[in-house]
């Protein structure tokens, strides 16, 4: 009876549209209060669950995210990408991808570069002929590959909740899958455009590459810092965000001269904003694992997936369908927060690498966010595209087996995620 009032006032509320904090916290609560644990372990567990040293680092990651956005990266990132594809039949597609690519770097979510990006490519791409359901596809799927890139705000989340993988280790393992996803939605993307005939030659000159890289490497270079810092032990994760947020305002104040003072009070705000929705939600979730690991659930359940008749890569293949059809409705770090604390002892059980494993979730979780019917990063671009979420379904499937595909190499080969790690010796 416990284990239904955990799940069942949790499911109903997400399916009715209440935020997720509200679900998490009505099925932990009532839980807790008819298995009698006490109500006095609720504001005990909720901080618990947000006083850890690391998780001071996702607010750094937001705010220099919010800097860089404002102080006109975007825009030059926008002209490299332009110069490492080029112009013609197609090349615009392929520009929105690489952009979302480069954009990685900057926003630690999926959801804000799918967001960012829309807004730039959608008014360009429609007047050379795009379809618009087309172009929210293309974002949408881009912008997903971002959460393997640090600062991704999953991957801390990943880190906090398993210790055994640390926030420098993810970050590094997360750079190959991540950029090998990028890369292998360009082909697809460009060969659709195409076909179909979208997009034609004219248009602005393809802008000269040099030049465009040292105009946007002021916004690149932030990336370099944080991992080059990382592994040699200058800095900390959480020391690592307060010098990218440093580094941000220097280059926004100081050598683009593109954000005033008024523009940090509004860039605090959000980030403020954003940070207290997140850490509510770790919150609670924290509050909901612990409910979840304290009635009994979780072993019983570890134990009866661990006893099925189907084999390792079998249970790795229902993680997988588990994850994709989980981050069709939640972005991935409300993802992690849920479904971890029974993955993980499921990882523990056969041995899996916790990097490895954390990728693997991450990809997984990425292709979710672009998956019919109800996809993140798809509302999101077909909003600022003005079309229906129906609209991308045509197109979306390729990229899904794209993305798939990436998925199922990074499995078969977990040195495309640990090696880099091994390589620069972060543990």
């Amino acid at each position: 009876m416990a284990a239904t009032l955990l799940f069942a006032p949790f499911v109903t509320l997400l399916v009715a549209g209440a935020p997720i904090f509200l679900a998490l916290a009505v099925g932990a609560i009532a839980a807790i209060a008819y298995a009698n644990l006490g109500m006095d372990v609720i504001p005990l567990t909720i901080h618990s669950a947000v006083a850890k040293y690391p998780l001071l680092a996702a607010p750094m990651f937001i705010l220099t995210g919010s800097i860089l956005e404002r102080s006109g990266v975007a825009v030059r990132l926008l002209n490299l990408a332009s110069a490492i594809v080029g112009r013609g039949p197609g090349s615009l597609a392929a520009i929105a991808v690489v952009l979302a690519m480069l954009m990685g770097g900057i926003s630690g979510s999926a959801v804000a570069i799918a967001a960012t990006v829309a807004g730039i490519m959608t008014p360009s791409m429609v007047r050379a002929g795009y379809p618009r359901g087309f172009i929210a596809t293309v974002v949408g799927a881009a912008a997903a590959t971002d959460i393997l890139v640090p600062p991704s705000i999953s991957l801390i989340v990943y880190s906090v909740l398993v210790p055994a993988a640390s926030v420098p280790a993810m970050f590094a393992a997360g750079i190959i899958p991540g950029t090998l996803a990028g890369i292998a939605l360009i082909g697809p993307v460009y060969l659709v455009a195409r076909k179909h005939g979208f997009g034609g030659e004219g248009g602005e000159p393809r802008p000269a590459f040099w030049p465009s890289l040292v105009d946007a490497s002021w916004g690149l270079i932030a990336k370099v810092i944080i991992l080059v810092g990382l592994r040699f032990g200058w800095f900390t994760p959480t020391e690592a965000g307060v010098i990218a947020v440093a580094y941000s305002l220097f280059v926004g104040l100081v050598v683009y001269r593109s954000i005033s003072l008024r523009d940090c009070y509004e860039m605090l705000v959000e980030s403020a904003e954003l940070t207290a929705v997140i850490f509510t939600v770790i919150a609670f979730a924290g509050l909901f694992g612990w409910a979840m690991s304290t009635i009994g659930i979780v072993a019983p359940l570890v134990q009866w997936v661990a006893g099925l008749p189907i084999g390792e890569y079998g249970i790795l293949a229902m993680v997988i369908l588990l994850m994709v059809a989980a981050g069709m409705f939640l972005e991935g770090m409300s993802t992690f927060l849920i479904l971890l604390p029974v993955l993980t002892p499921i990882a523990q059980h056969f041995r899996w690498d916790p990097v490895w494993f954390g990728v693997i979730l991450t990809l997984k979780i990425a292709i979710g966010q672009f998956t019919p019917p109800l996809a993140v990063n798809l509302m999101v671009t077909a909003r600022i595209a003005q079309v229906p979420v129906q609209s991308t379904f045509r197109w979306v499937w390729l990229l899904i087996a794209t993305m798939l595909l990436v998925l199922v190499a990074v499995i078969a080969f977990p040195d495309l995620a640990l090696w880099l790690p091994r390589w620069l010796e972060i543990q």
